[in-house]
């Protein structure tokens, strides 16, 4: 039989209260478990005569604090748990080997409050830049119900699914930033270096140049002012547009309701939406948060207002009586599809399972709407590239008519 050791332990039980004592057992994590065991959460776990001075590498993050960031940061702080590290450990990890200087700080926060009694959910709620409201309620759920590693673990596939999601819709808007972006320099360079050599050589013939010409020529003489002015008002534009989607709702209600609306991104956008609102929306029910919050939560996590201001009509609703579901079908945001599933969870008693399924579908029709997309728009964007640059090269051309009819006169 192995020797025992003595274990100074921090925890606390199910009803919140902080508990400290000795428990002997061979190694922390038969400590831990047996901690876990009577039903408490062990925030501090150290032997006898020992600090908590054992180095683990974990991997670094970036220099800010990203979705992926985030994501790293919870599957770590997951597995960690999970093996019974206590949280004070864990965190003291997470602060040494975490980068990026807003988590950095943040869990060196985190870390003090914890071992002043301040439960893990509530230090991290103070940090509402750092981590998504999805996460705090997911670790308060955690919290209550003595399961704070599983928690942790499905935050942590959630955020992985999501950045997973987000890394497709860039890649499918990627192609067209850069087409685009090549047209501009190509538009600029045409108008800086070419069009002066062709109004020399028409100056030199002679003849008169179409307007469309001239109007080439004009713009390629005021160069060295609409182009820092087209910068200024680009920049100054795209701050204008962050900083009423921060502080204007009816403004993010807009900007939303045209992003659903839009011929070729709006079911792409449509279908992202619906993933992230039932991932999130299965995850908290799942846990046990209670509906009401669950539903407040999501409101706040899926990105769009368009579903968070359906989040606040169904929760009226909810408290009201009715099913979610039949509150859901007042909304044509949420497809009917989406809506049956959650009425036949609601009926059977599985409704994060089913959340959890629809969830699934959308993951896939992101994917393969994505792909498709990616595919479509090439040929769409190099033929658009090629109508400019084309037509500018035709009306340099153009004078070129005149010319040759005054030499034939």
């Amino acid at each position: 039989m192995p020797a025992t050791k003595t274990f100074h332990y921090n925890s606390i039980d199910a009803h919140g209260r902080k508990l400290k004592g000795t428990v002997e057992a061979a190694n922390e994590t038969a400590a831990t478990q047996m901690l876990r065991s009577r039903g408490e959460v062990p925030l501090e776990l150290s032997q006898a005569g020992q600090g908590m001075n054992r180095d683990l590498k974990i991997p670094g993050l970036g220099n800010r604090t990203k979705l992926k960031d985030l994501a790293v940061f919870a599957r770590q702080f997951a597995t960690m748990t999970a093996s019974g590290m206590s949280l004070l450990r864990s965190l003291a990890i997470l602060e040494e080997q975490t980068t990026a200087v807003s988590l950095k700080k943040a869990t060196s926060e985190m870390r003090s409050d914890v071992s002043g009694g301040v439960s893990l959910s509530t230090a991290m709620g103070k940090h509402d830049k750092v981590f998504p409201r999805l996460m705090v309620a997911m670790v308060r759920a955690g919290e209550a119900g003595g399961m704070i590693d599983s928690a942790l673990e499905q935050v942590a596939a959630s955020l992985e699914k999501d950045t997973a999601l987000r890394g497709k819709i860039k890649g499918a808007l990627t192609y067209p930033a850069i087409v685009l972006g090549f047209t501009v320099v190509m538009i600029a360079a045409v108008l800086i270096f070419i069009v002066p050599i062709f109004e020399q050589m028409f100056q030199n013939l002679g003849g008169e140049m179409p307007a469309i010409t001239q109007f080439l020529v004009d713009a390629s003489h005021n160069m060295w002012w609409i182009g820092p002015l087209l910068l200024t008002l680009g920049i100054g534009g795209s701050v204008a547009y962050k900083r009423q989607l921060r502080q204007s709702e009816d403004f993010r209600l807009k900007v939303d309701r045209l992003k659903l609306a839009l011929p070729v991104f709006g079911p792409l956008f449509r279908k992202l939406a619906m993933s992230r609102f039932s991932r999130n929306l299965g995850l908290l029910l799942n846990v046990g948060v209670p509906v009401m919050q669950a539903l407040a939560v999501v409101g706040e996590t899926t990105g769009n207002e368009v579903i968070a201001m359906a989040m606040r009509d169904v929760q009226s609703a909810v408290r009201d009586g009715q099913p979610m579901s039949s509150a859901l079908r007042h909304h044509k945001v949420f497809p009917e599809m989406v809506t049956q599933m959650i009425e036949v969870g609601e009926e059977s008693g599985q409704i994060s399972q089913m959340l959890d399924k629809v969830a699934d579908f959308y993951d896939r029709e992101v994917d393969s709407a994505a792909e498709s997309l990616t595919a479509s728009i090439e040929p769409i964007m190099v033929l658009f590239m090629g109508t400019v640059v084309g037509g500018m090269v035709i009306c340099l051309y153009l004078p070129m008519f005149t010319i040759y009819q005054n030499i034939q006169g």
